[in-house]
């Protein structure tokens, strides 16, 4: 078969490049379709990849100003030219799903969540603090928009989420159905350590306002527990300065030292709403457990009383509650690694190889 990738944009690092790389290895001869691609931002790995991006690559500052350019992502998916392929995955949180299949191929759609800004907007304008004449000059894109993502939909021959949040929202806003595949995690590079734990929390994350970092700091802070925060983002300043002396930012580490930061926890706290959470599961790899709020993929992957901990609501005080009372002696760290591998990557591969054997042989064109 021939198989192609598509990918919205490849301007940035994340939980979706992270699959992307997994789903190369797996299909290493299958060029990868994307909107836009600047070198400089990615893994330099990628430039070894057949990467074909779309016309929108050309237009000025797209790589580091992408979302300026938020009415053209449609167009440019359907502008590719599939017709060779037989088999089409796109790993989809924005607009990679918008392609035109030919009629004898199968479209997988690999689905982070359905189109964040577009379907739950309300919440992205907040943390992003969108004013009132952005806001109304949006509406009209917006609206398009939904119309178009929603349509969309229908191309894909079948979806597949993340998470039950995700399969939740899928149903939701584009009335399919779907199947649950986790996120590939590489559990063998994060392995449980030889000495005991310390006495810090720790957070892994970009530093941005949905991922509620703040949580984690205002909590910490206010209890004086240590809290080592990794990661970088526009959100770092204002979090310094409501930190304690009690709080330690680093920045992003080498991959080595956040290994033995994981391994070193009292626990890792997991404050957002994710889709699913590629971090807690590495650090339940290292055998630490979980402090996580009680919502999206979380509730996948940590299971309370085993691997960790939930809190119920998003607020400082429900953390501090069960920061209080948590005791990192009652968690097992080789339960803690059993449930990561449950994510492994090769878990992973398998499982996808197999729904795609099941699919093709179902659907009228494949072969």
């Amino acid at each position: 078969m021939n198989v192609a990738l598509v990918h919205d944009w490849l301007n940035q690092m994340g939980g979706a490049e992270r699959v992307l790389e997994v789903f190369v290895d797996m299909f290493p001869s299958a060029p990868v379709y994307t909107s836009i691609y600047d070198p400089k931002r990615v893994s330099p790995a990628y430039r070894s990849w057949d990467i074909r991006t779309s016309w929108m690559n050309r237009l000025p500052g797209v790589g580091k100003h992408h979302q300026l350019y938020l009415p053209f992502y449609p167009l440019a998916f359907e502008s590719f030219d599939l017709s060779e392929y037989d088999l089409i995955i796109s790993n989809k949180s924005a607009f990679a799903h918008s392609i035109i299949p030919p009629p004898h191929a199968v479209h997988i759609s690999y689905c982070l969540t359905p189109t964040r800004f577009l379907w739950q907007y309300t919440a992205y304008r907040r943390r992003e603090g969108i004013g009132r004449v952005a806001n109304a000059l949006l509406q009209p894109i917006l609206t398009w928009q939904r119309q178009f993502d929603r349509l969309a939909a229908d191309r894909v021959d079948y979806f597949i989420a993340i998470s039950r949040e995700v399969q939740r929202r899928i149903r939701r806003y584009y009335r399919r159905e779907s199947t649950i595949i986790h996120p590939p995690v590489d559990t063998q590079r994060f392995r449980p350590g030889t000495r005991p734990p310390g006495d810090y929390y720790l957070v892994v994350s970009r530093l941005i306002p949905y991922k509620r970092v703040d949580l984690a700091v205002e909590a910490c802070t206010r209890l004086n527990v240590p809290l080592v925060v990794v990661g970088e983002g526009r959100d770092r300043k204002a979090l310094e300065r409501m930190a304690g002396p009690n709080v330690t930012f680093l920045g992003w580490v080498p991959h080595e030292e956040l290994v033995e930061l994981m391994q070193g926890a009292r626990a890792f706290l997991f404050p957002g709403l994710e889709d699913f959470g590629l971090a807690p599961v590495e650090a339940m790899a290292c055998g630490r457990p979980v402090i996580a709020y009680a919502g999206g993929g979380a509730l996948d992957t940590v299971v309370p009383g085993v691997t960790g901990e939930f809190f119920y609501e998003q607020t400082v005080e429900s953390l501090m509650a069960v920061l209080q009372d948590f005791d990192p002696a009652r968690y097992d760290p080789d339960a803690c690694r059993t449930q990561a591998e449950r994510f492994d990557v090769s878990v992973f591969k398998e499982t996808f190889m197999a729904f795609i054997s099941r699919v093709v042989e179902e659907h009228p064109g494949g072969r």
